[in-house]
């Protein structure tokens, strides 16, 4: 990860010093959106500038809670407490100067350089916090991306989508209760995983793995293997299909070793209750039907009246600024920001969300000295998919190697519990997540290896 992403390990040992954001500052930046991305650069800029006394960083998010999205299958199958991985904004952003605004980005005044944030009630429907409006001299979104259903009858209202904790702890609570289910009435289970992206496949991989698990803890009538049928569903001739069809094609033999069926050239046509229904008239049985078929930006940002592509991504330029505005920039999954070496734009992953956190950073700093910025360019690093316990796959690029890598087995889950790792530098810094690691580590030698309530 970035150096610029350090963090002050000190703070999290002792009480941090009050501080005060100072309404004099010269400077307001605006963060909307706390992911991967937005987060890291909320908390380099107040370790860096707000400390200096250059800037002051507002934070938005609709949630109060942060956790790395590429964890949620991992919630979802049980296989993951959410409970000691999430982050508290409120907490981060009293550890690293920046000041957290829960609620939901509603509008957008350029002129008079305002953002409207909606109310925050509580689960009692009690107002905690009114609309209000936060001024900015440059705004930074970063609000992620949504499920994408292609207006697919019946998929937004039979299928679940993992797109945010709640969702994923919905399903995992949905999946452990239809498990109880079949193991008393001693029938199967049918799961169908709509969409052979990454997402799709490693849940299905932690959800055979959670199937094992659940018969040691009590589950005995239930066959892991032949009473729950697990079955992924992707409309391209092959799975993982934005990554070399190596990695797809082992990915599929490990898959159909774990007695996942994977269907391809399988275009779905609606969703039951039970049942997904293909174009070719196959019906495929589900009991649970997830949906992880593909992303676009959230509606806001096509109500902003900023450009935006077909996916409602906000249109940017190669500084990773708006095309109207250049007090707005945006970037992660919600931008559409170019990529000339392949004629695209660059892909909605965490490497990118990260490489655009650190490239704002040092962006930001020659704005603020009035200096020309520079131009964003992306490294692909390769991509690598986990298969929970099983294997984990992936291929690498980079300068140092001049072409892909094909990793499999050890070194590949080494390297994909790292990416998290980096995450946890990048907010924490080096010695805490050394510390976290460890309690992790050995909260799961304490625990079930399931969540399972």
């Amino acid at each position: 990860m970035s150096s610029n992403a350090n963090a002050d390990d000190s703070s999290h040992e002792t009480t941090p010093e009050p501080f005060i954001i100072n309404e004099a500052a010269p400077h307001r930046i605006v963060i909307v959106g706390g992911g991967a991305g937005g987060l890291e650069l909320a908390t380099t800029l107040g370790n860096k500038l707000v400390k200096s006394g250059r800037v002051s960083v507002v934070l938005v998010d609709r949630s109060s809670t942060h956790i790395w999205k590429p964890l949620l299958h991992e919630v979802a199958a049980g296989s993951m407490d959410a409970n000691s991985h999430q982050l508290e904004y409120a907490a981060q952003a009293r550890w690293h100067r920046f000041v957290f605004q829960p609620g939901e980005l509603k509008g957008l005044d350029r002129e008079r350089k305002t953002i409207t944030v909606g109310n925050l009630v509580d689960d009692d429907g009690i107002e905690l916090l009114p609309q209000r409006e936060i001024k900015y001299d440059t705004l930074i979104l970063s609000i992620g991306s949504i499920t994408n259903f292609f207006n697919v009858p019946g998929a937004e209202k039979n299928a679940i989508s993992i797109d945010s904790m709640h969702q994923a702890e919905h399903f995992r609570r949905r999946m452990i209760g239809l498990c109880v289910r079949a193991d008393q009435a001693q029938s199967q289970l049918n799961i169908a995983i709509i969409g052979g992206g990454a997402t799709g496949v490693e849940l299905s991989a932690e959800l055979r793995n959670t199937a094992e698990v659940l018969g040691a803890y009590g589950l005995h009538n239930l066959d892991p293997h032949r009473d729950i049928r697990i079955t992924v569903i992707e409309a391209a001739p092959r799975i993982l299909s934005a990554l070399p069809e190596r990695v797809s094609v082992k990915t599929t033999e490990l898959l159909n070793r774990l007695d996942v069926d994977v269907l391809t050239d399988a275009k779905v046509s609606e969703v039951q209750e039970h049942a997904v229904l293909l174009a070719n008239g196959t019906q495929i049985p589900a009991d649970l039907t997830v949906w992880a078929a593909g992303i676009r930006a959230p509606q806001i940002l096509s109500e902003l009246g900023l450009p935006v592509n077909r996916l409602g991504q906000i249109v940017v330029s190669r500084t990773l600024q708006t095309e109207i505005d250049p007090n707005i920039f945006a970037f992660g999954d919600c931008a559409a920001c170019p990529w000339p070496e392949k004629n695209s734009t660059i892909p909605p992953r965490a490497q990118s969300a990260h490489q655009q956190a650190s490239f704002l950073f040092n962006a930001l700093k020659k704005r603020l000295d009035n200096q020309e910025l520079p131009l964003f360019e992306y490294r692909d690093l390769g991509s690598l998919v986990s298969l929970g316990r099983f294997d984990a796959v992936g291929n690498l690029m980079g300068p140092l190697i001049g072409r892909a890598m094909f990793i499999e087995g050890v070194l590949a889950r080494l390297l994909y519990i790292s990416l998290y790792r980096m995450h946890l530098v990048a907010l924490h810094g080096v010695i805490r997540t050394c510390a976290d690691t460890v309690a992790h580590w050995l909260r799961r030698k304490t625990s079930p290896r399931v969540k399972l309530h």
